[in-house]
């Protein structure tokens, strides 16, 4: 098992999270800055679009426009290639809490989470019931669906190469759930990929590599494991601060960024810039979506 040290590539972010890379950059929403960034390997870092209802999942339709989910009015939104911004689905109706991560498929189905409830309002100390969530999918003409029901707030998720399995990170299940993917993009046999309960990992964002293995951030700690199919243990990358998100990325797809802060409680992330990118070289490289 290897154990590996990051270190910080950018400053200065509120609150990072969902980071993708492509063509070339690292791409990320930054909740309280309300801005999706792209970061350039020699460090310029572009403020592609502002997002008033706080950004979060990407992803890229087939014709290259961006997906972003707008997370507190519960819409995505289409970033056009003529710079264009429109509400590409209204989630409103189906998600029970604010949105969160996405993934998007090669044929521009998009798979969005939510928290299930008002996490933000149970961490300020108010009486607020935990209730299970939607993980919903957005057709590429926009019609919404729920394609799983009675998930732990689904949060990170990951297609395999081959478009046949999706991968939820249930951040309060404390594991990651597979699911098959049908050809119209339906989800089925539903099961446990990797409890993660044994290792005290709260996952968040995640990310395959091209072993097969899942890097899963840590929120719960300065922390991203690398688990395989089983719950297997395979690596440990230690951060400066907790690890919400991480990213395979760079020439190779052997860099792993990760989106680090002192506290995702908003009032406090929200009131100075702590957030930060860190990075570590690994030994396998990214494969599949995102």
């Amino acid at each position: 098992m290897g154990d590996y040290q990051g270190s910080v590539v950018r400053e200065g972010l509120y609150f990072g999270e969902c980071p993708r890379w492509h063509d070339g950059r690292l791409w990320y929403s930054d909740f309280f800055d309300h801005v999706v960034h792209a970061l350039a390997p020699g460090g310029a870092d572009e403020r592609v679009v502002e997002v008033a209802g706080q950004p979060a999942g990407l992803g890229w339709m087939p014709d290259g426009s961006l997906l972003i989910v707008s997370m507190l009015d519960r819409r995505v939104l289409r970033l056009g290639l003529d710079g264009s911004v429109g509400e590409h689905a209204d989630l409103a109706p189906w998600a029970s809490a604010p949105c969160n991560d996405m993934v998007v498929d090669a044929a521009g189905r998009a798979y969005v989470g939510n928290f299930g409830f008002d996490l933000w309002a149970l961490w300020a100390g108010e009486p607020v019931e935990a209730r299970s969530a939607e993980l919903l999918r957005v057709d590429p003409d926009g019609q919404v669906s729920v394609a799983a029901e009675d998930l732990e707030f689904p949060n990170g998720t990951v297609i395999t190469p081959d478009g046949g399995t999706l991968i939820v990170a249930e951040s309060g299940g404390r594991r990651l759930t597979a699911f098959d993917v049908s050809p119209d993009g339906g989800l089925g046999n539903r099961r446990v990929w990797a409890d993660l309960a044994p290792y005290e990992v709260g996952p968040d964002g995640i990310c395959l590599d091209a072993s097969g293995a899942v890097w899963v951030a840590n929120a719960a700690g300065p922390t991203a494991v690398r688990v395989a199919e089983g719950g297997e243990l395979l690596d440990t990358v230690r951060f400066s601060q907790t690890c919400f998100a991480c990213m395979l990325g760079g020439p190779d797809g052997r860099e792993l960024f990760a989106m680090t802060a002192p506290t995702a409680i908003p009032a406090e992330a929200s009131a100075s810039a702590r957030g930060r990118i860190e990075s570590v070289r690994v030994g396998v490289g990214h494969a599949g979506l995102p």
